[in-house]
This record gives C-alpha cells, sequence and structure tokens, in this order.
C-alpha cells in the first residue's frame, strides 16, 4: 500500500483521541520518523501548546521567535538541521486557511527528509480535517489549547465562532478576540457559498455571562434567518425581534452586517451599531462610513435598511469593535483613527490572518498595562477577487 494512503487510513480509522498516537504509528513505520508531536495554536495566539496525556507534556513553543512558530506563520514546512545527522521538519496544520497548529517530524538525513517533505506536509492537512471532525467526540484537543483556564463566558464565545482564518479564493479572512480568555460580548461570524460571503461584527453589551447570552442569543438568530434565505436587512430584523422579545430593551446588541458578492465585490451592509470599518487601499487608509441603525433589541420591530459599496481587488478591509478604537493610554489619549490607520499601515505586508494579532498587540502597548478593561476584536478581510 502506498505509505501515503496508510497515513491516510490510519488516521481516519483512529479513535476521536488517538490521532497523534496513529500519526506517530504511521510516520515511525512508514517514513522512519525518529518522534513526532502535535502542537495546537492556544486562543491568545501566543505560544503552541503540545497535545499530550498531562502530566506527561512538553513546554510550550513561543509563537514568535521558534522553529515552529515560524511554519505557523509562514504556513510553509521549515526544516531544522539536528546532532546526529538529523532533521526536524515542522509541518503547518491548517484547515482551508483555519491555522490550527504544527506537526513536528523529527528524521533521519536531510536528503531523507526533502524526499518526504511533499507528503508529510500533506499529512499534516489530512490531520488537521481530523482534529476538526475529532473536537466532536472529545475534548483533548480543546483543552490542549488553553494556556490558561477560560472563563465560562469566554467558553460559550469560543465555542460559538466558526474558525479564526478562512481562505478562498477570492478573499483571504483573519479575526481574534481579546482578552482571549476572559472574552464576554464581542464575537464574530461569517459563511460562505458559491457566490456569497456573510460576515458579522458583533459587540454586545454587558459583561460576563449576561453578555455572552446576548451575544449567543443574537448570533444564533442571525444564523437561523440566514439560512432560512433571507436577504441581509430582514436577517437584522429578525434577530433584533428575537433580542426585544427576550430582553424587552433592557439589553441590545450593535452588529455590523456585510453581504459580499463573490463574482463582482457588491457588498450589501447594515450598520447596527458599534463596529467600525476602516478600508486600505492603494496605500491609504480610510473609513468606510454608512447610516447609523439602531442597534439589535434596542426597541420593538425596528426596520434596516442595507446599504451598498463596492470592494476592489487588493483592498484590505478592517473591522474593529469600541474596545479597539475607544480604549485610552495611561495619559488618557483615546487610540481612534490616527492609531488605527498607522497599525493598518505598519501591518500590510502580513497575511490577513497574522493582521489582527499584530494590532491587537500594538494596542496593548498604546493601552500600557496586558489586561484590557473591555473586549478587543478585530477582523481583518484581503479581497482579492474574480
Amino acid at each position: 500500500m502506498n505509505r501515503f494512503v496508510a497515513a491516510e487510513r490510519a488516521l481516519r480509522t483512529a479513535a476521536p483521541h488517538q490521532l497523534l498516537d496513529a500519526v506517530r504509528r504511521v510516520l515511525t513505520d512508514q517514513y522512519a520518523a525518529d518522534s513526532v508531536e502535535l502542537f495546537l495554536a492556544d486562543y491568545g495566539l501566543t505560544v503552541l501548546q503540545p497535545v499530550s496525556v498531562l502530566p506527561h507534556t512538553l513546554q510550550p513553543v513561543p509563537v514568535h521567535n521558534s522553529p515552529a512558530g515560524r511554519a505557523f506563520g509562514a504556513q510553509e514546512p521549515y526544516v531544522e538541521t539536528l546532532p546526529g545527522d538529523l532533521v526536524r521538519a515542522h509541518l503547518p496544520v491548517t484547515v482551508r486557511g483555519d491555522r490550527l497548529g504544527v506537526l513536528t517530524v523529527t528524521l533521519p538525513g536531510d536528503e531523507h527528509a526533502q524526499g518526504c517533505l511533499g507528503e508529510l506536509a500533506e499529512i499534516a492537512q489530512v490531520l488537521g480535517h481530523e482534529v476538526v471532525v475529532a473536537e466532536r467526540d472529545t475534548d483533548l484537543y480543546l483543552q490542549a489549547r488553553r494556556r490558561d483556564r477560560l472563563t465560562l463566558a469566554a467558553e460559550m464565545q469560543w465555542q460559538l465562532l466558526p474558525g479564526r482564518s478562512c481562505v478562498r479564493p477570492e478573499y483571504e479572512l483573519g479575526a481574534q478576540l481579546e482578552p482571549a480568555y476572559a472574552i464576554f460580548g464581542d464575537n464574530f461570524d461569517w459563511s460562505a457559498t458559491a457566490d456569497r460571503l456573510s460576515l458579522y461584527v458583533t459587540n454586545g453589551m454587558g459583561e460576563g455571562i449576561e453578555a455572552s447570552l446576548l451575544t449567543n442569543l443574537a448570533i444564533n438568530a442571525l444564523r437561523n434567518a440566514r439560512r432560512a434565505g433571507l436577504p441581509l436587512a430582514d436577517q437584522a430584523a429578525l434577530a433584533d425581534q428575537a433580542v426585544y422579545a427576550h430582553y424587552r430593551g433592557r439589553c441590545y446588541l450593535s452588529v455590523l452586517m456585510l453581504d459580499v458578492e463573490l463574482a463582482t465585490g457588491r457588498v450589501r451592509a447594515v450598520d447596527a451599531g458599534s463596529p467600525q470599518l476602516l478600508r486600505l487601499r492603494q496605500g491609504a487608509v480610510r473609513r468606510v462610513d454608512f447610516e447609523a441603525q439602531l442597534p439589535l433589541g434596542m426597541f420593538e420591530e425596528t426596520d434596516y435598511v442595507a446599504q451598498e459599496f463596492r470592494v476592489e481587488p487588493g483592498d484590505r478591509l478592517v473591522f474593529v469593535s469600541d474596545g479597539v478604537y475607544g480604549v485610552a493610554s495611561p495619559r488618557g489619549e483615546a487610540y481612534g483613527d490616527a492609531a488605527l490607520a498607522r497599525a493598518i499601515q505598519s501591518t500590510r505586508l502580513l497575511p490577513a490572518a497574522e493582521v489582527p494579532r499584530a494590532i491587537l498587540r500594538e494596542l496593548t502597548g498604546h493601552r500600557g498595562r496586558p489586561v484590557p478593561d473591555d473586549d478587543a476584536l478585530v477582523v481583518c478581510l484581503d479581497w482579492r477577487g474574480r
């Protein structure tokens, strides 16, 4: 049997919690691997956490300044030379652009490693798909991502997300939430078909569990309306009714909703609250303004109207919550449009998946302390078009 087929079959038939054991066996038998380790990116995207059974575990690996982190960031295999005629190949574990982690394989001899590097990279992709499927039946991989304990509100928010990045021929998406282990109200959601991309950026009021419950209700109402085939404005109206029916105006949720036509770049938008959109086009950063409409759930039976604009190939759209542009420095200076524009310019060469983390890192410097007072959300959309 072809050794790649053997590896793929071993992964597809393994028990959900035994994927690493399965890939270790086949890589040892078929590729003469000396050791095999799987690392998954933590919720804060600062370290790569080893997948193993506690307490017998390896140390986390930094995303920055490490060979595995280099493969994770560049999304390309990276090979380092070790003593004793060994090499260590670090292989991105990614599913349709969603960066999960890195598979690290130690092999004998550089020539042997180069001869099988392509197959090993494909096995890492198969492993990524199996990890995503296995998460329905085991907590192992979700636990492995945790550098610290998640609050209950954060647990609810992360389970609600579609992923943290996505790649298609027409676009690239990346997003990140902070504080990663204690987020409560901010959220994002996206979904694509052959013809359209739906993207929602939400900013729920309140704190802790109450904010998370509000966001969960609103996001599921939006998904329910979207999956029923309703147009964007009607999706907003249905979610507005669902939130108002439960909270009677005591709580409400801000959302910026986009529906992108993949063939033309025509965008329909509903701006119902505080999330902001900035566009980088031909080196210039400009805010994209819409007619402001009421947040979801503020009043009974609010009507919403979709507005239109276009994205052009090469555009970068950056969405931020008020926990980004409203953050004050120790001297009381708001982060604001000027600082955001500088951050977007300084990250223009990074892929979309790396931009949110870079902007949030700069925001921490502006704030002057590591723990924010409010949720912070950044979503980046790079538009290529067809």
